[in-house]
């Protein structure tokens, strides 16, 4: 049965609802991934949203049209074995999700997972959902690990990081990087691509969590579900609210890595 981790407080006085599905909240909560819930939240309320996020673990179903907004975060390896098995009771349904646009944010192994799948530090294979066609291997005793800049020419925005991962992963078919890399690791030591974007599915090896150091992402995100959710929806640009969420800590972390540049 599904529970509500967080959630809005009087969300009477809220314009808009969103509900948020956290796939498998419970086990894959790895490097600080609270920390993105915490920012959608605050995100989503000053935009006028109240949010309930609900936890969808290990034998919950899952329903496209039950949810706004998916996160699904960071795992070790022995919780990936762990869901592996439940998969496949959300995996058409999740599938349906992405395909209808709705907005969807994946962390490390949550990103893993939703490709075909992953073979891990021992040589095991793990099954993903198979719903999007990436795949991951394994950098064996090595690991991208540190700071890591990347730059999305769709968006013109630069992403500042901290990666951690010996999974390494190659896009397929229309996916597309969420950036290539400046500075750091990324997906894998082939193509200088990082993370994943398809339609309105996204991916990441980001920890830290990504979405403190990088807002405008989580107002892509949040802006994204309450105009699929409320199409009449007026919403603040991000200047307007959020542009002091972009000041010290983003500058710090940019001297930060343009100091591994020089």
């Amino acid at each position: 049965m599904t529970y509500t981790s967080i959630q809005t407080l009087n969300p009477e006085k809220y314009t808009y609802q969103i509900r948020v599905a956290h796939l498998y909240g419970d086990l894959m909560n790895t490097y600080g991934d609270n920390g993105n819930i915490l920012l959608l939240k605050y995100i989503a309320e000053k935009l006028g949203a109240a949010t309930t996020f609900k936890i969808v673990s290990l034998g919950d179903n899952f329903k496209k049209n039950d949810y706004d907004l998916v996160f699904w975060g960071g795992g070790q390896d022995f919780e990936q074995e762990v869901i592996a098995e439940d998969l496949y009771r959300i995996s058409s349904e999740l599938k349906a999700y992405i395909e209808a646009e709705k907005p969807l944010l994946s962390i490390c192994g949550g990103y893993q997972m939703l490709g075909e799948y992953y073979i891990n530090a021992s040589g095991k294979k793990i099954l993903g959902t198979g719903v999007l066609p990436h795949y991951t291997k394994n950098l064996g005793n090595n690991r991208f690990i540190g700071d890591i800049e990347t730059h999305n020419e769709e968006f013109n925005e630069t992403y500042y990081g901290f990666e951690n991962h010996s999974g390494i992963t190659y896009l397929a078919g229309e996916e597309k990087p969420l950036g290539l890399v400046i500075y750091g690791g990324g997906n894998n030591p082939d193509d200088h691509s990082e993370g994943l974007h398809y339609k309105n599915t996204y991916g990441t090896y980001f920890h830290g969590p990504i979405l403190s150091r990088n807002p405008r992402l989580a107002y892509r995100l949040i802006k994204t579900a309450i105009l699929q959710k409320y199409p009449n929806a007026e919403i603040s640009e991000f200047n307007s609210l959020f542009k002091n969420l972009e000041s010290e800590q983003i500058k710090d972390y940019k001297r930060k890595v343009e100091k591994h540049e020089s």
